[in-house]
C-alpha cells in the first residue's frame, strides 16, 4: 500500500450499500478494507475496482475474536485507519408478540454488538494516532415507529444512542462519530425479499415499497455512499454527534 494513502474499513462491504461505499472511497483515492461474513462477496467488491487498492477480509462482526483478527490483518497493512464504517447488519420482520427470543438475540448480536466491537477496534487505533472518523449505519427505524420492525428498530435505536455516547466521550480526542439513517434503499436484499415473499405480484409490491418514500422512489446505494464519503472526509470536519436522514422525505413529510 502506498505511504500516506488514506484508509477506510467497511464492514458488510460485500454487497449493497457497503459495496457502493467501497467503490466510492476507492474513487476518492482511499485504500479500502472490505470486511464481510462472506469472503467471496468481499472479493466480489474488489472486482469492482483495482485489487491493489483494497483488501478483502472475512469477518463475522458478531464475534469479538473475528473483529480482533480482522483488525490485526488491517494493522499489518497500514499504520493509520482514517475511517471505520460499521455497515454490516441484518433485518427482521415482526412485532413484539411474534418476535422470538432467538430472533431478538440474533439481531442484538449482529446489529448492536457488531457495532460495539467495531467501534472498540477503531477507537483503540484512532486514539493512538490522535484522529479518525467512525460512521455507523442506523435507520429511520431508530426514530420512527415502523410496522413490524420491533427487533430491528430496537437495534438501530441502540446504534444511534451508542454513536452519541462515543461522539461525546471522544470529541476532545480528535475523533468524530456520526450516524446515517436511511429509509428504503434499493439493494439486492429488497429484490430477494420481494421475490421470496411476493412472487406473484412483484411489480405491485415494488411500487408500493417505493411510494412509501414521499419522493416516490427508493434510494440508491450510491446515494448513501456519497453521504458516507462526505461525513468521513475533511469537508465534514465540524460534524460529530449528528444523525443524517437519507430517506426521500419519510421522517419529515409523511
Amino acid at each position: 500500500m502506498e505511504a500516506n494513502k488514506k484508509t477506510v474499513v467497511i464492514t458488510g462491504g460485500g454487497s449493497g450499500i457497503g459495496r457502493a461505499m467501497a467503490c466510492k472511497f476507492f474513487e476518492k483515492g482511499y485504500f479500502v478494507f472490505v470486511l464481510d461474513l462472506s469472503l467471496d462477496s468481499a472479493k466480489g467488491t474488489l472486482d469492482q475496482f483495482e485489487h491493489n487498492a483494497g483488501m478483502a477480509i472475512q469477518c463475522d462482526v458478531s464475534s469479538k475474536e473475528s473483529i480482533e483478527n480482522a483488525t490485526k490483518i488491517i494493522l499489518k497493512s497500514t499504520e493509520v485507519i482514517n475511517a471505520w464504517i460499521n455497515n454490516a447488519g441484518i433485518s427482521h420482520i415482526g412485532n413484539v408478540l411474534n418476535t422470538s427470543e432467538e430472533d431478538l438475540d440474533r439481531l442484538y448480536q449482529v446489529n448492536i454488538k457488531g457495532v460495539y466491537f467495531g467501534m472498540q477496534s477503531a477507537l483503540e487505533k484512532m486514539l493512538e494516532q490522535g484522529y479518525g472518523v467512525i460512521l455507523n449505519m442506523a435507520s429511520i427505524a431508530s426514530k420512527l415507529g415502523i410496522d413490524d420492525r420491533f427487533a430491528y428498530s430496537m437495534t438501530k435505536g441502540a446504534v444511534h444512542s451508542m454513536s452519541l455516547s462515543v461522539a461525546k466521550d471522544y470529541v476532545n480526542k480528535g475523533i468524530r462519530c456520526n450516524t446515517i439513517c436511511p429509509a428504503r434503499i434499493h439493494t439486492p436484499f429488497v429484490d430477494g425479499f420481494i421475490e421470496k415473499n411476493y412472487p406473484d405480484n412483484k411489480e405491485e409490491v415494488f411500487e408500493n415499497l417505493s411510494k412509501y418514500q414521499p419522493i416516490g422512489r427508493m434510494g440508491q446505494p450510491s446515494e448513501v455512499a456519497n453521504l458516507a464519503y462526505f461525513l468521513c472526509s475533511d469537508e465534514a470536519s465540524f460534524i460529530t454527534g449528528s444523525s443524517y436522514d437519507i430517506d426521500g422525505g419519510v421522517t419529515q413529510l409523511r
